[in-house]
C-alpha cells in the first residue's frame, strides 16, 4: 500500500481551510476517496462539532434537558473523533509496513516492528488530532485579538496567546513530522491504540447496565 505520508504543512493547511469552508462542521466536503486525508478531514469535523458542544454546555441560562442533549452530542462526536483517529494510524502504519494488515482493523492490531526500533508512546494520528484542536484554538483566539468590544490589554494579551498557541502548533507539527520520519527510516514504530470508551457502550458502562437490569431486559 502506497501514501503520501502527510507533512504538518499540509495538515495545517486543511484544517485551517475547512475552517473558513461555508457550512463547516455540520457539512462535511466530499473527499475523491477513502484515503487518509478523509480521515484527517472526518477527525478534525467531530473536534470542530466538539468545540461548539462543549461551548453550549456551559450555558447557565438553558434548562436542563439542553444541556443534557449538549453532553449526549459530546460522547456522541467524541466516540467519532477518537474513531477517526484510530483511522488515520491504520492508514499510516500500513503505508509505513509496521502493522499487519490483516489485523489493522481488529480489536488486536499486531505491531510489525524493526529490530532495534523504540516505540512511540503517542501516534502519528494522536499528533494529527491534537493539532485539529490547536487549529481551533489559534482559529478562536485570533477572533479575540479582531473585537472591537474590548479594551485594547483585552487586544494585546489576546496577541501574544495566540503567538504562543501558533507555536505549539508549530511544535506539534514538527513533532508529526520527526516521528513519521524514524518510523519510514526503521528508528521508530507506534501502534493502533483503541480507546474502548466504556461510557458509551451499554455493556460495559455500569449506570447503563443497571438501567437494563431495572427495566427487566
Amino acid at each position: 500500500m502506497r501514501i503520501h505520508l502527510p507533512t504538518a504543512a499540509e495538515v495545517i493547511a486543511l484544517h485551517d481551510r475547512l475552517l473558513v469552508t461555508a457550512g463547516w462542521p455540520v457539512d462535511e466536503p466530499a473527499m475523491p476517496d477513502d484515503g487518509l486525508w478523509r480521515w484527517v478531514q472526518t477527525n478534525h469535523r467531530f473536534n470542530c462539532r466538539l468545540w461548539a458542544e462543549e461551548d453550549l454546555a456551559r450555558r447557565t441560562t438553558v434548562c436542563d434537558a439542553q444541556i443534557a442533549a449538549n453532553k449526549r452530542a459530546i460522547d456522541s462526536f467524541n466516540q467519532a473523533r477518537n474513531d477517526a483517529t484510530e483511522r488515520v494510524d491504520e492508514l499510516l502504519l500500513m503505508a509505513l509496513g509496521l502493522v499487519d494488515v490483516a489485523s489493522a482493523r481488529t480489536d488486536a492490531p499486531v505491531a510489525i516492528a524493526p529490530a532495534g526500533a523504540r516505540l512511540n508512546s503517542e501516534t502519528a494520528g494522536s499528533i494529527v488530532d491534537r493539532m485539529s484542536i490547536m487549529a481551533l484554538k489559534v482559529n478562536a483566539m485570533r477572533a479575540q485579538t479582531l473585537r472591537s468590544d474590548v479594551e485594547a490589554d483585552h487586544v494585546e494579551a489576546s496577541l501574544g496567546k495566540l503567538a504562543r498557541l501558533q507555536q505549539q502548533r508549530a511544535d506539534l507539527g514538527d513533532c508529526l513530522e520527526a516521528l513519521l520520519a524514524d518510523a519510514l527510516a526503521g528508528r521508530a514504530y507506534f501502534k493502533v491504540y483503541r480507546q474502548f470508551k466504556m461510557y458509551n457502550d451499554p455493556r460495559f458502562n455500569p449506570a447503563l447496565v443497571a438501567e437494563l437490569a431495572r427495566a427487566g431486559r
